[in-house]
């Protein structure tokens, strides 16, 4: 009888390990396989000196933070070619946009606040929230 029991008890443990093993392996594939941060700014023609400001620091921002690990475009929104991705990400006037798969951050109010003023605040800013997006 105690040999059974002690048998029954040892396959329990078994069958636990063997399947937590199989979660964690599930996990890692899934976080490594959507890995890709991507940031756009969209923006019009006719732009004032904070929307130029805006692109500029958050490009070098993320340059000198991520090099080529995160991907940043300029969309010129009056472009025709441009309304797809717009019509994609749901945007209809200047935005500054982090995407990773289906999660979307928008920083336009932040970028607008303390680019031009406090361009260190912004860069921490940006920092923070692409950091969050690679931890998905």
């Amino acid at each position: 009888m105690k040999k059974i029991i002690l048998l029954g008890f040892v396959l329990m443990v078994m069958t636990t390990s063997f399947s937590c093993n199989a979660q964690t392996s599930k996990k890692e594939t899934k976080s490594s396989a959507f890995t890709k941060v991507e940031v756009y700014y969209f923006h019009l023609s006719s732009r004032c000196v904070t929307c130029k400001t805006v692109e500029a620091e958050a490009k070098k921002d993320l340059e000198a933070l991520y090099g080529e690990k995160v991907s940043f475009q300029s969309i010129n929104l009056e472009d025709d070619a441009s309304k797809a991705i717009a019509e994609k990400l749901q945007i209809s006037g200047q935005t500054l946009l982090l995407v990773k798969g289906e999660t979307k951050i928008n920083l336009t109010n932040e970028g607008f606040m303390y680019a031009r003023n406090n361009p260190e605040k912004f860069k921490s800013i940006i920092k923070e929230k692409v950091d969050g997006l690679f931890k998905l």
